[in-house]
């Protein structure tokens, strides 16, 4: 029988920034795969490349070299269009720090925004569906000064599932949370991961997630140093 692909390949990634005529190498070579159905932490001191390497992974920017190839297609050689499209076809979810959800909207509005933006049919019963899933479902009419933190960061997970994603890339999620809300937080995630099989990816430096997870990549300036799987 044949081997299952990855969901994701990076090999020998790279990444400069510049300013004038100074380089900032934000990633120097990182190689690793990412198997459908992994919940791993992507873990580092500020300024290791966890947020740049995010956003490579999730096709909001590219590598200066090497490949990304997402279920087998080069994201690395893309261009914006075909980046904004490979987000939305290959459904990626994000979640971030700050919930950055609209004040004077709904918690089912919020959710509901990306569904608008996609041209999606359908979009109120699967934001219900949602909701419900994050175990928000009687709190779907509130505003978000209406929930506490830890609503507001379900609200956003929620937002991120609508599209039926099959990665969730989770940038520092339980940051702005106190650790009784990031425990609630870190529930869903593991109900995602377990029962419905999304592939869950977090750029943290939070030791929360290091009990949780399956598969620890540590960074520091730029490299991997230590791809740990647990026993």
């Amino acid at each position: 029988m044949a081997q299952e692909q990855p969901l994701i390949v990076v090999r020998n990634v790279t990444k400069v920034y510049r300013m004038g005529n100074l380089a900032v190498h934000a990633l120097r070579g990182v190689s690793f795969q990412i198997c459908a159905g992994e919940m791993f932490a992507i873990m580092g001191p500020s300024g290791s490349g966890k947020s740049t390497l995010m956003n490579i992974l999730g096709a909001l920017d590219v590598p200066t070299e090497g490949t990304y190839l997402l279920e087998g297609q080069d994201v690395a050689k893309m261009d914006a269009n075909r980046l904004a499209d490979i987000r939305n076809r290959k459904k990626i979810g994000f979640v971030f720090q700050n919930f950055n959800l609209l004040p004077r909207m709904s918690a089912l509005a919020n959710v509901e925004l990306p569904l608008i933006y996609a041209g999606a049919s359908r979009g109120r019963e699967r934001c219900v569906a949602a909701l419900k899933m994050v175990g928000l479902g009687d709190r779907m009419h509130h505003r978000p000064n209406e929930l506490s933190g830890g609503q507001q960061q379900r609200v956003a997970i929620a937002r991120a599932l609508v599209n039926s994603p099959s990665l969730i890339l989770a940038d520092e999620p339980t940051g702005n949370l106190d650790s009784a809300a990031g425990e609630e937080v870190m529930r869903v995630f593991l109900d995602l991961n377990a029962n419905h099989g999304i592939t869950i990816v977090f750029v943290t430096h939070e030791p929360l997630f290091a009990a949780h997870t399956r598969r620890i990549i540590r960074l520091q300036d730029g490299l991997i140093v230590s791809d740990e799987p647990k026993l």
